[in-house]
């Protein structure tokens, strides 16, 4: 990441406003910028076979879910925060993953220019991949600050998507089951 252009840029858009980029409150908003931007988009160089590679044995074919996975990332058209919860139900082949690398997961791709559509087909992809499980159903609720603060002004308002793969596919009372479990 170019942390000087960033810098550049900020100056710009500072001035582009009609502000001084130099005065006492923004003189340092460039750098904070530049350091916020480094964090936030942390998952541009992160690959999640890294947090799921490390997997455990198991002789369970049952629905294993992890719900509530709090997630911030950036709206690729706007530059401007959605965020929310992600919940991840996936059926077993013969190995799960620790629990906290299912949230690692979500993060590497959440802490992306994002789009919440694309988000959820990349967290489903990377679990049938590289856990080689029998199903995956990834389910996304989140609120954009593009709807809210911008544009049509519409705080509160959510966007659900849900992707699924394998069995959850292929099987209506799973996707229902996984929905009553999560209870949306």
């Amino acid at each position: 990441m170019d942390e000087n252009k960033i810098k550049d840029a900020v100056k710009m858009i500072i001035e582009a406003i009609g502000e001084d980029p130099k005065s006492e409150g923004l003189a340092e908003t460039p750098d904070r910028i530049a350091r916020m931007y480094k964090e936030i988009f942390s998952g541009m160089n992160e690959n999640p076979s890294e947090h799921l590679k490390k997997t455990f044995t198991v002789e369970s074919d049952g629905i294993i879910l992890e719900k509530d996975i709090q997630f911030y990332s950036m709206c690729e058209h706007h530059f401007i925060p959605f965020y929310g919860k992600a919940h991840i139900a996936y059926i077993p082949n013969g190995k799960v993953a620790g629990l906290s690398k299912l949230a690692r997961t979500v993060e590497v791709f959440a802490k992306r220019p994002q789009l919440q559509e694309r988000m959820n087909l990349q967290i489903a992809e990377a679990i049938m991949e590289h856990l080689g499980a029998l199903g995956v159903m990834v389910v996304i609720e989140a609120e954009h600050m593009c709807m809210t603060m911008r544009g049509v002004k519409k705080p509160g308002s959510k966007t659900v998507t849900s992707i699924t793969r394998g069995k959850f596919a292929e099987d209506q009372k799973l996707r229902d089951e996984v929905y009553r479990m999560i209870k949306i």
